[in-house]
């Protein structure tokens, strides 16, 4: 018979999160960013809940979803901060956030559970663990025994203390990161079982490897598929959750490197620290299939040449990885922008650019109008001008089309929900055309493009801005084979070793070779 606390009223669950992935060397996030992009709180938050169509991610809703099916329950809207991908966050943001989602936690006393959106590569300006901060502010308001429960970004940066003061740990296990919901739906079937059985424990074990985002890809013939496959298939009886966090380099963080976390039941930890050692030695065994194989620009370029030429050529997906929105870079670099327009390439959609000042000229032209189209024509000044690869470049364009850049996600990681890219515009340079958006965000859904009209069956080379969340949203447009990570200039680049680390932990591979590790001793 169950010793835990019985709930003779539905039970109460708090809801918070702070979600965003911190790159060392991009500008730092600030307030404006979050309230741009989401900060919600109280009822605000609530209404957000169960809404159609949310601007939460969504984990939340599939949170919800679940609770809902079970049975009756209380949600406790608290606070959720999201912002894109970029620098660390102010530090006063950071602090102002934090304290306000205490209070609101203290003053919503009692609770049964919390549940936590978190991305966990966060960094602050003065911080390097925001994210251990706010799971340890809150497990000592809660206090011991009521459980708290996050679901986490599988490039998480793991520290101790956020799993120390956690019941259950949940990462995403596709990195194409389409199955958020389905692990807000897990989260909740793990909350409802620590009711009845009592919290959680967490174990980790860490590694001295940071795999490049572009060998983090899951899928059939890949090192991380296979890995996560063998780590769920020790998912049963005690065992209740297994995440196999490769993490996030960039965050050039003293958290950083790859970390096994393993949810146990109660009373049960020392199976979950054995199994996570064993794990990871499995990973460690494998580390060498994790070093980054990227495509020159010169062959991506001639690449893109011949498919305008040859119609009977499958289409061609050219990713500029290194300016990965989605990992905190500018979305403005031009270096291949600009080989394509000297190669005269043909048939070329490139999305999407941020650049503000450029969406909003089109804007005031109209469609139809020429106008010689300057991106980056701040580039000396902005807060990205030291940036690699942001540099000015002019050419001759006409505006085919024109959006307000609202749109609703129907492929991939952010299907169902709703977005803005700000005023937008899809620009003509001849060969090539570019859709260029004024709120930073990697092109990760084909409505991105549909609300400038833009016909996917004439594109023959289409360049995205992004790491990997585009393949699950544009994966029947190129077969495999023609999908390629080219390597260019930029602020998330997968050549690890050509940054200027300062926080990271040596010696890690694969930028240190020699790297070492013993399993630990359980």
């Amino acid at each position: 018979m169950s010793t835990a606390p019985q709930h003779a009223a539905p039970p109460r669950v708090a809801i918070a999160g702070f979600f965003i992935e911190c790159n060392r060397w991009s500008p730092v996030t600030t307030q404006a960013m979050f309230e741009q992009s989401l900060d919600l709180a109280g009822d605000a938050l609530a209404a957000e809940l169960r809404s159609p169509a949310p601007r939460l991610l969504p984990d939340t809703p599939g949170f919800v979803a679940e609770m809902d099916r079970v049975g009756p329950w209380q949600p406790v809207p608290l606070r959720m901060a999201a912002a894109q991908p970029g620098g660390p966050v102010e530090q006063a943001y950071f602090e102002a956030f934090a304290d306000d989602l205490a209070a609101r936690l203290t003053q919503a006393l009692p609770v049964d559970a919390v549940f936590v959106s978190s991305h966990g590569a966060a960094l602050t300006t003065e911080r390097d663990d925001p994210d251990g901060e706010l799971f340890a502010r809150l497990r000592a308001i809660v206090g011991p025994g009521v459980p708290v429960v996050a679901v986490l970004d599988l490039h998480t940066n793991v520290s101790s203390r956020m799993t120390d003061s956690l019941s259950g740990f949940v990462a995403y296990r596709r990195n194409l990161h389409d199955d958020l919901r389905a692990r807000g739906e897990e989260a909740a079937r793990l909350v409802q079982r620590f009711l009845h059985d009592g919290a959680g424990e967490v174990s980790l074990v860490k590694l001295p490897l940071v795999p490049p985002a572009t060998s983090q890809l899951i899928g059939p013939g890949t090192v991380y598929g296979e890995l996560i496959d063998v780590a769920q298939a020790q998912v049963a009886g005690d065992v209740l959750n297994v995440s196999l966090c490769g993490g996030f380099a960039l965050a050039d963080s003293i958290k950083c490197g790859f970390s096994v976390v393993v949810t146990t039941r109660r009373g049960h930890r020392a199976r979950g620290e054995a199994l996570a050692g064993r794990l990871a030695a499995q990973v460690w065994a494998q580390r060498a299939r994790f070093v980054a194989r990227l495509t020159p620009m010169d062959q991506a370029v001639a690449l893109a040449v011949q498919a305008g030429r040859d119609e009977a050529m499958p289409p061609l997906i050219l990713a500029d990885v290194a300016d990965n929105p989605g990992g905190g870079g500018g979305g403005n670099t031009v270096d291949l922008l600009r080989r394509l327009l000297d190669a005269d390439a043909q048939g070329v959609l490139l999305g999407v650019v941020t650049d503000a000042a450029l969406a909003l000229e089109a804007h005031a032209l109209g469609p139809g109008a020429r106008l010689e189209a300057v991106f980056n024509r701040d580039a000396q000044t902005s807060a990205s001008a030291s940036a690699p690869g942001v540099t000015r470049l002019q050419h001759p364009a006409r505006v085919l089309a024109l959006s307000d850049g609202r749109f609703l996600g129907r492929r991939g990681m952010v299907t169902g929900t709703r977005r803005e890219m700000g005023p937008s515009a899809l620009l003509d340079l001849g060969g090539v055309r570019v859709a260029v958006i004024s709120r930073r965000q990697q092109l990760l859904d084909p409505a991105q493009l549909d609300v400038l009209g833009v016909d996917l069956s004439t594109v023959r080379t289409l360049v995205v801005k992004s790491r990997g969340h585009f393949r699950a949203a544009f994966d029947g447009f190129a077969p495999p084979g023609r999908v390629l990570e080219v390597d260019c200039p930029g602020l998330t680049t997968p050549n690890l070793r050509s940054l200027p680390w300062q926080h990271l932990p040596r010696p890690v591979y694969p930028i240190d070779e020699d790297a070492v590790w013993q399993p630990p001793a359980h």
